[in-house]
């Protein structure tokens, strides 16, 4: 805007019939060459007249003596003045009026200039100027304030966030929500309340005020909540937990209430709240007791849905994976009365959602949906969706016209373990990781107790130098004693490997030490698995202060007993590592061939382990010959004890 007026002022200046290029001469120089009939070409104004001269003019000054001689410059030569010259003259002067009659009488031709205002309105833009820029520097100082709070400064910035659901656009619906039947039945229950309330009204029934949606990330939350909107057919608004606060104390509290005010006004009508963690923590709690725009943001949202009158039928769904933060208040009946636990799908949900995700994806002949269903356990809806796209991606990488199988194995390969480094280790580092990882697989390959192995590499991924993939079975909520065993031993059979193979250890077992400690305090303090501390549970409060927990660790028992308990992981720890060491010692030729075979082909599956060393355990276990044995005697593979029992010989 700037920039335009000054082009505009510019113009104009151009534009204007300025003498800046005419030499200003007195009236009587002007009336001394019109009687000599050496003018043409002029035009009268106001102002001024202007001309041009017929034949060159010199100018002159008075000489030493007092006479009138020519004015020459330094190199003797004569000045020369303007071809085109100006005369000044004041409006209403007779020297214009005498201008007319000297030109009328000399026989020159003359012509009135038309009144020009142009320097008038020049004068007043370049008034005006500072206070446009002022008034610039203004605007965008004000928009730039707006854009931080959210709104506009005095009105728009309490306003809420929320945004509301378009159903113009394409609505997502239960049918594109697959492997989560038992939360579809029940949401679809807030659905037909909406669409038919006094089904049950009838017999006395109301519908609950607030539904949880509680699980991992990744499970499916957000999307149901697009599918309740989907479906409802009535006013649906959203907005994150994070969308409240702000930088300026109050203004949570005032988004909530327009918030609400307009769910009211449109109701029946839901509100969702995402990420409601982020707003609906517990108050008071953590360093400096708490958050004073968080947590009056929070007592609102409480207040609202404590404030709906029986013609209000205003449902809030939320969202979260941290429910163990949340307020008390905030989850008890009247409020939130229904907390729907979205988890990872089974066996039965994996499929379904491969289904709905490869409706778009050419796929070929090879491809099994079962397959890819059973070797994903643990993954969630949004690490399939992934896991499809990476499957794509390769497959268009590598030019082909179908996604094969291979494709998708890459891609659960690139999830699970990891994306390859593009490095090479030189001999003896790849000898170590390879000892380190055949330990790890031998150990998965003669355990009963341990994950199916699925496939060993020594190629660098992620940030490990070589990974050893396990895959799930089956569906597990629970877990043995004797499994545990087995796999603390399958954790630290790297670390054995290595000492096998060259009488000393490694920094290359961190992880393994830390995640077989974590396993083991929690198998002695959490799940009663030693026999010295006894059926009790010695579970201390370490969660992050900053989430609204204990500022400090606390425990509720003696330093006896916490020395006890270090015992007790230490001497466990110390007996799954010899467990590995002796299993891994007397099958050294399948750890040796199996090394070597890394070395050679960096990455081995367990098809080619089978060929190599034989079946593994969970392949004997489901042949005819050992389904009806107890788990003790399933461990007759070469070179393989039962774990020890937990306990020691102090009672």
């Amino acid at each position: 805007m700037v920039m335009l007026l000054l082009a505009v002022l510019v113009v104009m200046l151009l534009a204007s019939p300025g003498g800046s290029n005419r030499g200003l001469i007195s009236y009587s120089k002007f009336e001394e060459q019109v009687k000599d009939h050496n003018v043409k070409d002029v035009l009268i104004d106001e102002a001024q007249i202007t001309g041009e001269f017929i034949r060159t003019v010199h100018a002159r000054e008075e000489g030493a003596d007092g006479k009138i001689v020519e004015k020459k410059d330094k190199n003797n030569n004569p000045i020369e003045l303007p071809s085109k010259f100006r005369v000044n003259i004041r409006a209403g002067d007779a020297a214009a009026a005498e201008a007319t009659t000297l030109l009328t009488e000399n026989g020159v031709e003359f012509a009135y200039k038309e009144q020009n205002h142009s320097m008038v309105i020049l004068g007043v833009l370049f008034a005006l100027l500072p206070l446009v820029v002022l008034l610039l520097i203004w605007n965008s100082f004000r928009r730039s304030r707006d854009q931080i709070m959210g709104g506009g400064f005095l009105s728009g910035f309490s306003k809420s966030p929320a945004k509301k659901y378009e159903a113009n656009r394409r609505a997502v619906t239960f049918n594109d929500v697959a492997g989560l039947e038992g939360v579809k039945s029940d949401l679809q229950e807030i659905v037909d309340f909406l669409r038919k309330p006094e089904k049950f009204q009838r017999l006395g029934g109301q519908v609950p005020k607030g539904v949880l949606l509680i699980g991992p990330p990744g499970t499916g939350k957000t999307l149901l909540a697009r599918a309740i909107a989907g479906e409802a057919g009535v006013p649906f608004y959203s907005v994150s937990g994070s969308e409240f606060i702000q930088m300026f104390v109050g203004v949570g509290a005032s988004r909530v209430r327009d918030l609400f005010k307009t769910a009211k006004d449109n109701a029946p009508s839901i509100v969702f709240i995402d990420e409601i963690d982020a707003v609906g923590r517990q108050r008071g709690a953590g360093l400096g007791g708490g958050h004073d725009e968080r947590e009056q943001t929070l007592n609102q949202i409480l207040s609202e849905m404590d404030g709906f009158t029986q013609g209000e039928t205003v449902i809030v769904v939320a969202a979260t994976n941290r429910p163990d933060v949340l307020d008390p208040a905030l989850l008890r009946p009247g409020r939130f009365d229904r907390h729907i636990t979205v988890d990872r799908p089974s066996l039965k949900g994996r499929l379904e959602i491969f289904k709905v995700h490869v409706k778009n994806v050419p796929l070929s002949d090879d491809v099994s949906m079962e397959r890819l269903a059973a070797g994903s356990v643990g993954l969630t809806g949004a690490d399939i969706r992934n896991l499809i796209n990476e499957a794509a991606l390769w497959a268009t990488r590598q030019d082909k016209t179908e996604v094969h199988m291979i494709d998708f194995e890459y891609a659960r390969d690139k999830i699970l373990m990891g994306a390859r480094r593009e490095e090479t280790l030189v001999a003896r580092e790849k000898e170590k990781t390879a000892y380190h990882e055949a330990g790890h697989a031998l150990l998965a390959w003669l355990l009963p107790g341990v994950d199916r192995l699925h496939k060993v590499t020594v190629i660098p991924r992620g940030r490990a130098l070589g990974v050893t993939q396990t895959v799930p079975e089956e569906e597990r909520m629970n877990v043995s004693e004797s499994e545990l065993f087995d796999k603390l031993a399958f954790i630290l059979g790297g670390r054995a490997a290595e000492k096998i193979a060259y009488e000393e250890l490694s920094a290359g077992a961190e992880n393994d030490l830390e995640r077989a400690t974590k396993m083991v305090r929690r198998m002695v303090t959490q799940w009663g698995m030693s026999e010295r501390i006894g059926p009790v549970s010695y579970k201390m409060s370490g969660e992050d202060p900053f989430l609204g927990r204990e500022m400090h660790e606390s425990r509720l028992f003696s330093e006896h007993t916490m020395q006890v308990i270090d015992e007790e992981i230490a001497r466990i720890l110390h007996d799954a590592a010899k467990r590995a060491y002796d299993v891994l010692l007397k099958n050294r030729d399948k750890l040796e061939s199996l090394t070597k075979e890394l070395c050679d082909k960096e990455e081995l599956s367990d098809v080619e382990i089978t060929a190599l060393i034989g079946p593994s355990v969970h392949a004997l276990r489901k042949t005819a010959e050992l389904e009806e044995i107890p788990y003790e005697a399933s461990n007759g593979m070469p070179g393989v004890e039962a774990p020890p029992r937990a306990k020691s010989e102090e009672a």
